[in-house]
């Protein structure tokens, strides 16, 4: 039996729209059950011969098994609802031990979609092209309003891959614009992780999909699910950087940096990659090697402006100060940290947090150069950036005890962030030797992961002063970014 699918079929005062599982009479819908219309369907692509009952139970059960009943049913459902012919003929005859026949002439043609039709098709497309062009600027009120977009590309087609992978992103990048406040936006992490795992299980040879789940397990803390999420991601689009990009952002230690060369092998320049590579030469100690990655890396972060490109980075400078201030190198550190605070205003989604950290880590240096007003000013400036900065509250009860100091101390995010709060206490009271011990322990018993990288350079701790007594942490620590 035939059975046009994607075809009309007019008859009478009726258009069937087989594609569309629809009946109209005189421009008006009819309404009828799918597997109705399915039967309909079948009988009018075979109009003039004679169809059985058991092609018409497949038609419109599939698989199931029912009576002759429930064909005989949907025949008398379908007589009533089409009438009788002009000549008063009905549409469907039964022909006994034999099935149905549709009676009636009909008119065939190919399915056309309008215009507009082919427009809402494409308008999921063209949201989630549009939409990732704007993500990947990382610029704040971009992301905003790609999130509007893959919304109404959702309502239009909830069940579009790229719509819920757009959306996806756009919520996890509005949850990283908040990730350094008191209470982060859990809502969108949460939307993150559904729409995360809808574009998967809707297209799962999708990299994209994978490559923006594994971003959303990371931020949820399944770092081991994470990590396989994204080399699942690289090998389905080996020359995806944006891939490899998440696989860097996931991964730590020889595979964050594999990732990281990888990317800048198909996208040479890229700042976040260079990024990526620095953090790991810090955590092994290794401060000659991350400015061989900072270098071309803040070259690259000052190009944006001109180019206005993907993946903006900041971050570059600061990272790049404190490894020079790591190595005594303190004037050269404070010009970094000015080039950093430069970008401010740029409008990308970590900004904010990056300037606070920048304040913060001008202030440690100023406190340590015994500048105490210059000091105690950075570190309200971290502190208005991000209200209740932990390291930023403890150098400004350094330099400004008592009540007129009313910042309270946040809760850091793990063990390890807790354990290098508590060793800046530990150290701004003159206790190098607890507050490594500290560290040294919170790291022994931590996860596998990039959990402490930034201790060797933190400006507070001032790690390089005391070495000795740091030794066995940063020992662990090159250890675990193998």
């Amino acid at each position: 039996m035939r059975r046009g699918a994607g075809d009309v079929y007019r008859f009478g005062p009726f258009e069937l729209d087989s594609s569309r599982r629809r009946l109209v009479r005189d421009g008006e819908p009819v309404s009828v059950p799918a597997r109705h219309l399915d039967i309909l369907t079948l009988l009018a692509s075979n109009a003039g011969r004679v169809v059985s009952k058991d092609a018409l139970i497949t038609a419109g059960w599939n698989d199931v098994a029912v009576s002759d009943n429930s064909i005989e049913q949907a025949i008398s459902i379908l007589r009533r609802t089409l009438g009788n012919q002009p000549d008063g003929a009905a549409y469907i005859e039964t022909l006994a031990r034999r099935g149905y026949r549709f009676a009636a002439a009909v008119e065939r043609r190919a399915a056309r979609e309008s215009d507009a039709a082919l427009d809402a098709m494409l308008a999921p497309y063209r949201a989630f092209v549009d939409g990732r062009a704007a993500l990947e600027t990382l610029d704040r009120d971009a992301v905003t309003r790609a999130r509007d977009a893959f919304a109404q590309a959702l309502r239009a087609q909830p069940d579009h891959p790229s719509a819920h992978i757009g959306m996806a992103n756009a919520c996890i990048l509005g949850f990283e614009s908040t990730r350094a406040d008191a209470a982060p936006d859990a809502d969108a992490l949460q939307l993150a992780g559904h729409h995360a795992r809808e574009g998967c299980g809707l297209d799962p040879s999708s990299g994209e999909a994978w490559s923006t789940l594994a971003f959303v397990l990371h931020r949820t803390g399944d770092a081991r699910e994470a990590i396989a999420a994204a080399r699942k991601a690289v090998a389905l689009d080996p020359d995806d950087w944006r891939h490899f990009l998440r696989l860097a952002f996931v991964s730590w230690g020889e595979e964050r940096l594999r990732a990281a060369r990888r990317v800048l092998t198909l996208y040479p320049r890229l700042a976040l990659a260079y990024w990526f590579a620095a953090t790991v030469f810090v955590a092994r100690d290794a401060f000659d090697a991350a400015l061989e990655e900072l270098r071309p890396g803040c070259a690259s972060q000052d190009a944006q402006r001109k180019q206005h490109g993907r993946f903006n980075a900041v971050g570059l400078h600061l990272l790049h100060g404190l490894v020079l201030a790591a190595q005594g190198a303190d004037d050269l550190a404070l010009d970094e940290f000015a080039s950093e605070l430069a970008f401010e205003e740029e409008g990308q989604l970590y900004a904010r947090e990056c300037c606070a950290n920048t304040w913060y880590a001008l202030g440690s240096i100023r406190l340590r150069h015994g500048n105490r007003e210059e000091a105690a000013a950075a570190f309200r400036e971290s502190l208005r950036r991000v209200p209740g900065h932990p390291l930023a509250v403890l150098g400004l009860r350094a330099v400004s005890p008592g009540p007129s100091q009313p910042e309270a101390l946040r809760q850091s995010g793990n063990e390890v962030d807790t354990a290098i709060v508590r060793a800046a206490a530990l150290e701004l009271q003159g206790d190098p030797a607890g507050a490594a011990q500290l560290c040294a322990a919170a790291l022994t018993h931590a996860g596998p992961g990039a959990a402490g990288w930034i201790l060797p350079v933190d400006p507070l701790l001032h790690v390089t002063a005391h070495r000795e007594a740091w030794a066995p942490a940063l020992a662990i620590l090159r250890d675990r970014a193998s």
